[in-house]
């Protein structure tokens, strides 16, 4: 989905498992206030015709962010938006086409850094996930020649491992959100591949200092309602991406769930204008 008009060039990223449409409400208020957007599928996910198994690596299902940002006329400088799994395909756009990226904003999202692999954030959050049942009522199914959870040797085996999100974990990130956008991604969502095994996620030489770590950063990560006075700090979580990410910017998106997108839309909008308006 995209949209002329004026004003910056936003390019919207989604979450494991989501789409496009779940920026309509920040895509809607953006171009309300001028911009242009551009909040794209990718690969197997929202509206993008492939099915999960057809996408064999992390390159192919971050294609379409990739093309995207290939596509810009020379001057147009984006302002690249990832949301929750979306920041390790901003990474490769980044590392790629540093040059035609303003700032990347990684929202509640995995952000690697130099001289890590791109996948380093989502395996801890995986390990701990594990560990501690973060993952509730979600299936990991295999992902074999002929789809998810059917395949033998004569498919071609097994390729990776699915996510599918169930109801309850769904209710979790979204506890902050309308009812409406609840009902809405448990329509919508569709089997997720995090591609953690990938050879491009794997490559701790893949992201330089002169490409990606040259790009503008901010991270806005979601401190919820009950969260507010425990061991998290804007400080505690600056003085982490100070370490790992020197000169990015934190901003904080309090009383939002993971999917701030719905819970706090024109927060999230003010947030990325104010974004836009300081990198140029």
């Amino acid at each position: 989905m995209e949209a002329g008009g004026g004003g910056k060039h936003f390019v919207l990223v989604h979450g494991l498992c989501l789409g496009a449409w779940s920026w309509y409400k920040v895509t809607t208020a953006l171009e309300s206030a001028g911009h242009r957007v551009t909040a794209l599928d990718l690969a197997a996910s929202g509206a993008h015709p492939a099915r999960l198994h057809e996408v064999r690596s992390f390159e192919d299902y971050s294609r379409p962010l990739l093309d995207a940002v290939a596509a810009a006329p020379d001057g147009d400088r984006l302002v690249l938006v990832g949301h929750s799994h979306g920041g390790a395909s901003l990474a490769l756009a980044m590392e790629r086409f540093p040059r035609k990226v303003a700032a990347a904003v990684f929202v509640d999202a995995a952000m690697p850094w130099v001289g890590k692999h791109i996948g380093v954030a989502t395996e801890a959050f995986m390990e701990k996930a594990a560990s501690e049942g973060l993952l509730m009522d979600c299936q990991m199914v295999a992902i074999t020649g002929t789809g998810i959870g059917i395949g033998s040797e004569d498919a071609g085996g097994q390729q990776g491992t699915a996510i599918v999100m169930g109801p309850k974990f769904l209710e979790k990130c979204y506890k902050e959100s309308p009812a409406e956008d609840l009902t809405l991604a448990k329509l919508l969502v569709r089997p997720g591949n995090q591609f953690l095994d990938d050879p491009v996620m794997k490559d701790e030489a893949l992201l330089t200092a002169a490409n990606y770590g040259s790009v503008k950063k901010v991270k806005v990560f979601v401190v919820a309602k009950a969260a507010h006075g425990s061991s998290t700090s804007t400080e505690e979580v600056q003085l982490w991406i100070e370490a790992t990410n020197p000169g990015t910017e934190v901003q904080e998106m309090a009383g939002a769930d993971h999917a701030v997108m719905n819970s706090k839309p024109r927060e999230l909008c003010d947030v990325l204008v104010g974004i836009a308006s300081r990198y140029d």
